[in-house]
């Protein structure tokens, strides 16, 4: 079975980078045909869809973030990172790592993270 588990600062200063990582086990983030995604909720709004790298390391952004947003890959620590530039207040979420197996642009998973809550404040 599939787990993921976020790890990753609970506070961050405005125009920092938010950093996280998803460490992933039950399965290699290499095997075919996996997405591994990031989505995250901001209080009182649905989930938001940021963007995903595939086993063969493709990687695609949400078009309103994409600008701030890097997904990488570490292989021998089987896991996965986000980093997003340039945070504000409106970047405060909870923020979940989650998986695939086909190709999705939006808030769909098939395993999910239990959710880590970044904070954007002075």
């Amino acid at each position: 079975q599939v787990q993921l588990k976020e790890s990753g600062p609970g506070l961050v200063k405005p125009s920092q980078t938010l950093s996280l990582t998803c460490t992933v086990t039950g399965v290699s983030i290499t095997t075919s045909p996996y997405y591994w995604s990031w989505i995250r909720q901001p209080p009182g709004k649905g989930l938001e869809w940021m963007g995903y790298i595939a086993f063969s390391e493709s990687t695609y952004y949400s078009p309103s973030l994409k600008s701030r947003t890097s997904i990488s890959r570490d292989t021998s620590k089987n896991q996965f990172t986000l980093q997003l530039s340039s945070v504000t207040p409106e970047d405060t979420a909870v923020y979940y790592c989650a998986s695939t197996k086909r190709v999705t642009f939006g808030p769909q998973y098939d395993y999910r993270g239990q959710g880590t809550q970044v904070t954007v404040s002075s």
